[in-house]
């Protein structure tokens, strides 16, 4: 695994519930999935003990039910576990509750996906206090103690986006750009954000490119980010050349906008998270690009880190996590696994479909028929 420092930016206050992570494309997605919080592949006492696994919600990000959930089950699973997977639905109470219920009952490894920071790091140290080991997964928990960390180069992500913007609108000179981004309390957001501006703001400041506004948007909140865009779109005049949106949900809001007004296809959105409905965005022309992140492989990752873990074997878990993420809160290193994302153009949507993680059935119906054949997906 490559090696590489990335520093967390400290998380802005903000108001209201914390944030949730990347999301459906869908301008008031409910994600998909159960609507309840368990799930679980119980296989009655693996070898390796049980594994306790906290995902933070389902309300805007179809990610965690459809992907990670299933993946982590299938991976815990493969390592010896018996695998408890649950849901926080977006509640801070209710994540606290469920660790308390898994440290209670003694699983070998905490495996928590932290919806907000603070609630995070109390936790590690509950878990800490009881001698039991913690991976952050997907995103960490600013001044916390988790052993490991799991995730992908989210600087990158961002950087992945704010070069496809460039490129569609290369030829445009001075054309205007808005940044629609994720919660100010998410970590991975401001990361997304510091990738972007890496590529933009020498093109902002040489005047290749104007920026009409950078907004983040609470909670990831996809309605919320349509409203914004919006109100942004309106008060310029009903003038933009590019939007920036930090993931598939936040693009389909703002796309079900430029649709109002006659310019979605015309308008290039960039995306995250490689979802279904951003994938059929793509293909239609209203999305620019998303991309992919391999939950698969930060599955397997975390779930290989845990058996290290259970075992008691450091240097087996050190092996892994051969990257390391700095945490400017306490001012550690966290040992971590920082993996590769891919930008996904409409060339490449049949990359996302062979590696299983969208099926072509979900996608290639209706008006997409067509163009799913001349992309060979099938």
């Amino acid at each position: 695994m490559r090696s590489r420092t990335l520093t967390l930016l400290a998380a802005t206050v903000s108001t209201g519930l914390v944030l949730t992570a990347c999301g459906a494309n869908s301008s008031n997605s409910g994600g998909t999935g159960s609507s309840s919080a368990s799930s679980s592949a119980q296989a009655g006492g693996g070898a390796n003990g049980k594994v306790g696994v906290i995902l933070p919600e389902t309300a805007t990000s179809a990610r965690w039910e459809a992907f990670d959930k299933p993946m982590l089950t299938a991976a815990l699973t493969a390592q010896g576990f018996e695998v408890d997977v649950q849901n926080a639905q977006g509640d801070n109470q209710k994540f606290s509750t469920l660790a308390d219920g898994f440290i209670s009952s003694g699983v070998k490894v905490l495996v928590i996906a932290p919806g907000d920071p603070a609630v995070g790091a109390a936790v590690e140290a509950k878990a800490k206090t009881a001698g039991i080991p913690v991976i952050d997964y997907d995103r960490p928990s600013l001044g916390g103690s988790a052993d490991y960390y799991v995730s992908f180069d989210n600087e990158k992500v961002g950087q992945l986006q704010g070069q496809a913007m460039a490129d569609a609108l290369k030829s445009k000179a001075g054309a205007g750009v808005v940044q629609i981004e994720g919660a100010p309390t998410d970590n991975n957001a401001t990361l997304f954000t510091k990738g972007q501006d890496s590529v933009l703001e020498p093109l902002f400041s040489a005047g290749t490119l104007k920026r009409i506004q950078k907004q983040p948007i609470n909670d990831w909140d996809n309605q919320l980010g349509g409203t914004t865009f919006e109100q942004i779109f309106t008060a310029n005049g009903g003038k933009v050349d590019g939007v920036v949106a930090a993931n598939d949900g936040l693009a389909g809001a703002v796309i079900t906008i430029l649709k109002k007004n006659g310019l979605n296809g015309k308008v290039p959105v960039t995306g995250q998270d490689a979802t279904a409905d951003g994938l059929m965005a793509v293909m239609r022309g209203d999305q620019y690009m998303t991309v992919f992140k391999p939950i698969k492989e930060e599955a397997e990752a975390t779930a290989k880190l845990a058996a290290a873990l259970a075992k008691g074997d450091t240097a087996g878990a050190d092996a892994i996590a051969t990257g390391k993420l700095h945490d400017p809160k306490n001012n550690r290193d966290i040992k971590s696994v920082l993996l590769n994302p891919t930008t996904i153009l409409e060339k490449d949507v049949k990359t996302v479909v062979t590696q299983g993680y969208v099926k072509a059935a979900e996608i290639c119906g209706g008006d997409l028929a067509a163009k799913c054949t001349s992309l060979g997906i099938s």
